[in-house]
């Protein structure tokens, strides 16, 4: 597969995402055409159009210094610039965590310096203030001055050693093995991040790619492992076929690239890079295909992983068959299996998560929409069913009918009188939940911990202080779950009462759950110890590890927590919505049986006329209903039963 083809395969995942964008807006629209839109509804469907509008594929590359990381990267995406675009030469090794994407506000390379790290703020945090970086702006018509500054990726410089030393750049340890002792000066990296903007086609239809460079990179930024590794759709760990899975490959892929995972391997590949290195004149072909069989075979051993995603790759040679247009070199590189891995598994895997989400979002609005319509549809085709058989002659029937459903309408006055009342009794407990989750108290939690963590010295009582965080925070969600038991067992009531008590069509209120939180939380707790106790980590025993390790704790668990206020939120300004959308159809219904049988009562000759108004108002119900059919179809979702 040439990289044309995973261009169409990106091409054609972004064209479906704006078909479903399209199909969203339509729905959307449809609710407002009907009258079925509330403001609940609208933010909802806003904010899913919102996530969908900054969708991004993205793929993560892991790997020790020297492995072809780089290389790879620039074969698989940026050959037909014609150059050596992000700098992979010897000995010119990217330094620092390098984000690619597409940003249409303009096209450079922001760093952040170094000494960032001896700051109390998160790396989300400083993407979100363009200001304390320092940018490079790109001109995309010159390969030769993008390669020049992309050049700054590799900058370092000599520092004192007890500087490297608080910013976790220096380990005695590893210096005495190289023979360094006691040095007066170290070399480290200029940059801590760099993000890159640039007008790419694969970036601009939403590729997003990062770059991690080496197990020091990993080991001193847990943001890194914690957060932005979990959320790349797939991550590729790069090894050198003549080397194997060395010592600091098998700990970088179990302590941070399986570990970002949740030790789950969907999403992970491995590309065997170099394999032109292990070619052999004497050997030839067929000890060639042999040893690289082997390679494989051992690798996947090593890292507990199926050997159909591992691919032996030369990306030297696949990036310089792309220059120069050579089809048997590129062939001979081997590019073609990985490239079709990308393509298929990954993209496919995107497109299923965005159709959940979707589903998870909008599902409940769908269904209620549709039962809704189909309610309204088969009430009208009764009520003309009825008429057909009414004997409009008789004077007596028809006031019985007008009784009747004057009866009806009183019914409907004291049903809006028990939604009022029940709404009020609700508003009161969903509020109880709402500020369970409250910041106030989440807050309290984090400062009181970092209060008695600053007193700590060791590293020993940091992670004490760590599980003393997560204690708490348990809690404060076991609290949360009492009160969220309750809520749902009174809206159950609710629903119950006028299923039972007033007719209404049985439709399965939406309840919140608090197990997603609560699971998530826990993952966190479990990935930061692992993420603490690795190898790297209690090598250096830094403060300033722990110290980040616990700020990314935080961020997360922070996050975790107001999206859980925020679904509260949500959940509880919406669940009631469906009863009220029934109410006020029954009393369009009422009202519209009401000024049928005045009409029929005022002139009698006009009952034919009026059955044949009832069956003309059935036509733009089926259409509403065939509408609603089409957008769940566009939207590559299941109509509900």
């Amino acid at each position: 597969m040439r990289n044309l083809e995973f261009k169409e395969q990106l091409h054609e995942y972004a064209r479906w995402r704006e078909q479903l964008m399209e199909a969203i807006e339509m729905y959307q629209e449809w609710r407002t055409r009907y009258k079925m839109s509330d403001a609940h509804s609208t933010d909802t469907i806003l904010n899913i159009l919102n996530g969908l509008q900054n969708d991004r594929v993205t793929l993560a590359f892991a790997a020790e210094f020297s492995r072809g990381k780089t290389e790879l990267i620039n074969a698989l995406f940026f050959a037909e610039t014609g150059v050596r675009l992000l700098p992979s030469s010897p000995g010119r090794t990217t330094m620092c965590p390098t984000e690619l994407f597409h940003d249409p506000e303009g096209s450079y390379i922001r760093l952040l310096n170094i000494e960032s790290r001896l700051e109390d703020i998160s790396l989300m945090e400083y993407k979100q203030n363009p200001d304390r970086w320092t940018q490079i702006d790109l001109d995309c018509d010159s390969p030769s001055q993008m390669q020049e500054a992309f050049k700054e990726l590799v900058a370092t410089k000599e520092v004192d050693k007890n500087i490297a030393d608080k910013l976790g750049l220096w380990n005695e340890r590893e210096a005495a093995e190289q023979g360094i002792v006691n040095p007066e000066k170290v070399e480290i990296p200029c940059w801590r991040h760099a993000l890159i903007s640039f007008p790419h086609p694969l970036l601009k239809e939403g590729l997003s790619i990062l770059d991690t460079p080496g197990l020091n990179a990993l080991g001193t930024e847990p943001e890194l492992t914690l957060s932005m590794l979990p959320s790349a759709q797939a991550i590729i760990f790069v090894l050198a076929a003549d080397t194997g899975v060395t010592k600091s490959d098998l700990e970088m892929w179990k302590s941070h690239v399986c570990a970002s995972r949740g030790n789950n391997k969907q999403g992970l590949a491995v590309v065997m890079n170099k394999i032109d290195s292990m070619w052999d004149d004497l050997a030839g072909e067929d000890g060639y295909e042999e040893s690289i069989k082997k390679q494989v075979k051992t690798s996947a051993s090593i890292l507990k992983i199926s050997e159909d995603v591992i691919f032996p790759v030369s990306a030297k040679q696949a990036l310089l068959a792309k220059v120069k247009s050579n089809d048997d070199l590129l062939e001979k590189s081997r590019l073609s299996r990985l490239e079709n891995y990308l393509s298929e598994d990954i993209l496919h895997q995107r497109r299923s998560l965005l159709i959940d989400t979707v589903n998870k979002d909008i599902g409940f609005l769908i269904t209620e929409s549709s039962n809704l319509t189909k309610s309204q549809l088969a009430s009208a085709s009764q009520q003309l069913e009825e008429f057909k058989k009414v004997d409009f002659d008789n004077v007596e029937m028809t006031g019985k009918l007008m009784a009747e459903t004057r009866d009806r309408q009183n019914a409907y006055m004291a049903n809006v009188e028990n939604f009022q009342a029940s709404r009020k009794v609700f508003a009161v407990q969903a509020k109880m939940l709402i500020d369970s989750f409250s910041k106030e108290k989440i807050d309290n939690i984090i400062a009181a911990t970092k209060q008695d963590m600053s007193k700590s010295l060791t590293t020993y009582g940091m992670k004490q202080n760590i599980r003393k965080l997560f204690d708490d925070l348990r809690d404060l969600l076991q609290d949360s779950v009492d009160i969220t038991n309750e809520t749902r067992r009174l809206i159950k009531a609710i629903h119950k009462k006028f299923q039972d008590e007033h007719g209404f069509k049985e439709i399965e209120p939406q309840l919140f759950s608090i197990k997603q939180y609560q699971f998530e939380l826990e993952q966190i707790f479990e990935e930061g110890e692992a993420f603490r106790s690795s190898a790297k980590t209690t090598m250096t025993e830094q403060s300033l590890v722990v110290n980040k390790l616990y700020s990314t704790l935080i961020a997360k668990a922070r996050n975790i927590l107001k999206e859980a206020h925020n679904d509260a939120g949500r959940w509880s300004s919406s669940v009631l919505t469906p009863l009220m959308h029934q109410l006020k159809d029954h009393k369009k219904q009422i009202e519209s049986r009401l000024k049928m049988l005045r009409k029929i009562s005022e002139s009698k000759g006009s009952v034919a006329e009026s059955i044949a108004n009832l069956e003309a108002e059935q036509e733009p119900l089926k259409k509403q209903r065939t509408e609603l059919a089409m957008i769940i179809k566009a939207m590559h979702l299941n109509e509900p039963p």
